[in-house]
């Protein structure tokens, strides 16, 4: 895992883009503890995303589809392959996965004074 506010930049791939020199290939939808066991290996780890329901990914952001991405991407997941359509709520989730764990700080903060 990366310590606190060191660089963190998940790479985003498009659906049919080979999988980059010295990136493991964890498959589509592998479980978690294939990812931990790959992460732990300290390569960076790819996971190709699908829709659930299939379509090209140019429709409304796939809650299933960011809610795996947002796990994958606390386990240690680097770079992620997903339709195209799905690319700017992902890169939302992957930030906000890393303001979480303080790899990166947030985008905007504000405080609330009662």
């Amino acid at each position: 895992m990366l310590g606190a506010m060191e660089s963190y930049e998940p790479r985003v791939l498009a659906p049919n883009a080979p999988v980059p020199d010295g990136v493991v290939d964890a498959g589509t939808a592998p479980s978690a503890e294939r990812v931990k066991e790959l992460v732990a290996g300290g390569r960076p780890v790819l996971v190709t995303l699908v829709q659930e329901d299939g379509t090209g990914g140019d429709a409304e952001p796939d809650p299933g589809l960011l809610a795996a991405a947002s796990v994958y991407a606390w386990l240690g997941v680097r770079v992620f392959r997903v339709p195209e359509g799905q690319v700017p709520a992902l890169r939302q989730v992957l930030d906000m996965v890393a303001s979480i764990q303080g790899v990166r700080p947030p985008t905007l903060t504000r405080r609330g004074l009662a």
